[in-house]
């Protein structure tokens, strides 16, 4: 491995149980364990993964003088963040997280990520912002930015962030951290453990129930034995976190969405505020509200390959005629439906259900069908 790569706070935990380590968006980290990807994807799809996400970019952004009035100090550090994503910021009730997409001027996606709003009364004139980890660099320089003067950023990614997804997810965490239970999809607040706090988030990327959680250094490797001494518990690499959320038809930054790709294009329209785009402050809001209205040359769909090999990434689709119509973006073997699916763009002429495509795989057209996604439903707890 080369020395420039950095080491999360559960590196030697990796080591320890079998992980295979690969270099990933500028760490080390395990590909996969003793199990291998196969069964991974299926542990945790019928009990509970445990994933080290600690290369993602987790950060703070606090306002540097607070009135004291909760809503009024929401209000000011959400139109600090509005002025780069698309998402309505201001109306995160306490507790609630988003999902939202940083533009650029272009309606170009730099970054997709989470924004939410913290719990405690204390609290408000905060952000709890995640960002992917290949551009946290440059997405926390444009936070900085857009804040100079008024707010700082906390970065917060030299801690462990956890993610434990599954059926049995939560209720392992909840023998852990008393209260995590309670709960919902998309909401998160601190909870107290061994002196300190750490903030869990009922979120996760692979289509299921589960929570991220961040933790301290000092606590991290602690934390992490505690999940694996619980039989529900495996850990789980970065091949089947990667199939986990294909089958969960999510796109992956850098892959089904980069700066030339705006929401529309890439299927993620209802992370655009019906109010931010009504008044058309956010970047590229221009383009947004054009391709909303129809003004679309490609559009992101779900592939079902029929025959032949796994589609990967930037193998053509072709239409009925065998003329070229897209690019496959993300592709492999689903286990949980014991075959190839892929994710690709192509025009919204061949977008609808049913149509019949074919992927290009070493040279070979293989015949495919647009299905809708997800591949796999989503078991996300919405209410209790």
């Amino acid at each position: 491995m080369s020395e420039s790569l950095q080491r999360t706070p559960l590196y030697d935990a990796h080591v320890a149980a079998g992980g295979r380590m690969v270099p990933f968006a500028g760490y080390e980290l395990p590909v996969q364990y003793r199990d291998g990807v196969l069964k991974e994807h299926l542990w945790t799809r019928e009990h509970a993964g445990a994933f080290d996400v600690s290369h993602m970019g987790p950060s703070f952004l606090t306002l540097n003088e607070k009135s004291g009035d909760a809503d009024a100090d929401h209000a000011a550090i959400a139109a600090i963040a509005e002025t780069l994503v698309c998402g309505d910021i201001k109306g995160l009730k306490p507790g609630q997280l988003r999902y939202t997409l940083l533009l650029n001027q272009d309606g170009g996606l730099i970054d997709d990520l989470m924004i939410g709003r913290p719990a405690a009364p204390g609290s408000q004139g905060m952000l709890y912002i995640v960002v992917n980890a290949a551009t946290k660099d440059g997405d926390f320089a444009l936070f900085e930015a857009a804040a100079r003067g008024w707010a700082r950023l906390t970065r917060a990614d030299d801690r462990a962030l956890i993610a434990l997804q599954g059926p049995e997810a939560v209720r392992v965490l909840e023998t852990i951290v008393p209260g995590v239970s309670a709960l919902t999809f998309m909401t998160f607040r601190r909870f107290d453990y061994e002196g300190d706090q750490i903030v869990v988030a009922r979120s996760g990327y692979t289509g299921e129930d589960g929570c991220e959680i961040l933790v301290k250094e000092p606590q991290a490797a602690g934390f992490w034995a505690t999940l694996m001494a619980d039989e529900r518990v495996r850990p789980i690499g970065l091949g089947a976190r990667d199939s986990l959320r294909l089958e969960a038809g999510l796109p992956l930054y850098g892959h089904d969405a980069d700066e030339t790709v705006s929401p529309i294009e890439a299927g993620l329209g209802f992370a655009v505020s019906k109010r931010r785009l009504k008044a058309g402050d956010f970047p590229g809001a221009a383009r947004v509200a054009r391709e909303k209205d129809g003004e679309l040359a490609r559009v992101r769909v779900g592939l079902r390959v029929l025959e032949g090999a796994p589609a990967r990434e930037g193998a053509e689709i072709a239409d009925a005629s065998g003329a070229v119509v897209g690019t496959v973006t993300s592709g492999g073997f689903a286990p949980s439906l014991s075959a190839p699916v892929a994710m690709g763009f192509v025009t919204p002429a061949l977008s609808a259900p049913g149509t019949a495509l074919y992927v290009i795989v070493r040279g070979k057209p293989q015949a495919a069908e647009v299905v809708p996604m997800p591949f796999v439903p989503h078991r996300y707890v919405r209410s209790l």
